[in-house]
């Protein structure tokens, strides 16, 4: 799976601008087969609320939700103690 590949996949997904599966596999570079690989990926392993919307002819999230990709390092305080 290349990582770059299914960010934009889920970015086109986001914005709603994936058009149909043959559209959006020449849009990222990917056979139709290896697209529906990516798209059960997001559905089952990241459970993704991914549907098809055939009046818009694009793929959808169909609940709003946030899928994170990047680290986010916390800030760490530190605290000297007295002893």
């Amino acid at each position: 799976m290349n990582i770059d590949k299914m960010k934009h996949l889920i970015f086109l997904v986001k914005t709603e601008s994936t058009g149909t599966p043959k559209e959006l596999s020449q849009k990222i570079q990917l056979s139709e087969r290896m697209l529906y690989n990516y798209l059960k990926i997001l559905k089952e392993k990241i459970k993704a609320p991914i549907c098809y919307n055939s009046i818009k002819n694009t793929y959808c999230f169909s609940e709003p939700g946030t899928l994170e990709w990047e680290w986010v390092p916390q800030k760490v305080h530190s605290q000297e103690f007295v002893g």
